[in-house]
């Protein structure tokens, strides 16, 4: 992909709302996530969302921003796992308030992860969700986006790319920060422009 087209999707994205929906869930992220180790990501059994947890952590590194790094809870976490990946589904049980937690659910999040979110929630855990339209999950979440499974422009887990990104980003800066990050992660994801 040359550069031309790096610029054309760009703007086709700013066209769509996308920039705008992701950075406003990126910032929501960001602005909950404060406390080192209070950032709770869950998915669904069949997917954990490894790629975000990634993300997260590297925004957190590279922004000094403890509160993003994750804390991956997985649904059944193997034994012996490393300290990291062994949080299991009993974590969410644990959340308090001033921790947040964030369920990735492309597809509908099934009836045990909705009643520890709705018990998380009651005890004052801020909750958000990306999800591919789960309306039970959304009615739970403080904050919810939406990745249609019909869009023809974003997947599931380029939004989730966008978000990670977003939540990096300093507020401070300008919006078109977040066109220059993702600009910056479709040169890398396609490689050097060569003229």
């Amino acid at each position: 992909m040359d550069a031309e087209h790096v610029m054309m999707l760009r703007e086709v994205l700013a066209a769509t709302g996308w920039l705008e929906r992701t950075g406003e869930f990126g910032r929501a992220l960001r602005g909950s996530a404060r406390t080192p180790g209070g950032l709770l990501l869950v998915g669904t059994p069949e997917d954990e969302p490894w790629h975000l947890a990634a993300h997260l952590d590297d925004e957190s590194s590279l922004n000094a921003l403890p509160g993003l790094s994750p804390t991956l809870v997985r649904w059944s976490p193997p034994p012996g796992a490393p300290a990291h990946l062994a949080v299991g589904l009993d974590r969410l049980e644990e959340a308090r308030r001033g921790e947040t937690l964030l369920v990735v659910a492309e597809d509908e999040a099934p009836v045990p992860l909705l009643e520890r979110v709705d018990d998380a929630r009651r005890v004052g855990a801020t909750i958000l969700a990306m999800d591919g339209g789960d309306r039970d999950l959304e009615g739970l979440a403080h904050e919810a986006l939406t990745v249609p499974a019909a869009d023809p422009l974003v997947t599931f887990d380029g939004a989730q790319h966008l978000v990670s990104a977003a939540a990096g980003q300093d507020p401070g800066r300008p919006r078109r920060g977040l066109r220059d990050r993702l600009a910056r992660l479709l040169d890398a994801v396609t490689g050097p422009v060569v003229d």
